[in-house]
């Protein structure tokens, strides 16, 4: 929906990893460590921050800025986390499937810029607490915009099995290049291509 929407993609992916490496620094000094639900809130209000700094520093129209954010906080030895989905995405917990469309009217980060984030925030209602896992899969809703290659008409009997391949399946797993490898695999054997932007993040403890 957005103008040049791997700009905006890319400025938030550095923008995150600037704030994740000061909250780990910032826990690591004070020896503490807060709960993954003040964790998340924190994170999102210093890239609200970030991104208002840089919308008026960069003059950034609103439609530069939209990209969907899909954020977890997970602590590795609970195996717990907290999981927020701010657009459309898809979130797969140990192979439950919490599917987050908005009828392709996503609400943006970046419509909330304007607004003060201490009211804005608790006003979000895509968010996950997840007590015990094993197996977290974060996707963008490009995973559900699977058509066919040679006449790209939908095919939403498929969804079940593509969900299953791309963010339950174990065949690639510790595989840099798994997920390549199987799009490719889902094109030349399925005849099925993704119409949208696609990206998975894995964290798995099998």
């Amino acid at each position: 929906m957005g103008d040049d929407s791997y700009f905006a993609a890319t400025l938030c992916g550095r923008l995150l990893r600037k704030v994740s490496k000061g909250e780990f620094y910032e826990a690591y000094l004070q020896g503490t460590q807060s709960a993954l639900d003040v964790q998340l809130r924190r994170v999102i209000a210093k890239l609200f921050d970030e991104l208002v700094s840089a919308k008026d520093t960069l003059q950034l129209e609103r439609n530069e800025l939209l990209t969907t954010l899909l954020i977890a906080i997970i602590d590795v030895d609970a195996r717990q986390g907290e999981v927020i989905c701010i657009g459309d995405g898809v979130v797969c917990i140990d192979g439950e499937l919490t599917e987050y469309d908005q009828d392709n009217q996503p609400d943006y980060l970046a419509y909330h810029l304007t607004e003060d984030f201490a009211r804005w925030y608790p006003t979000i209602k895509q968010k996950i607490s997840i007590g015990h896992f094993h197996d977290i899969s974060l996707s963008t809703d490009g995973i559900l915009s699977f058509v066919d290659a040679a006449d790209h008409a939908e095919r939403e009997l498929m969804s079940e099995r593509l969900f299953h391949y791309l963010l339950v399946d174990d065949t690639e797993r510790g595989n840099e290049n798994g997920f390549v490898k199987k799009l490719h695999r889902i094109k030349m054997d399925w005849n099925l291509i993704h119409s949208d932007d696609l990206g998975i993040i894995r964290v798995t403890f099998k």
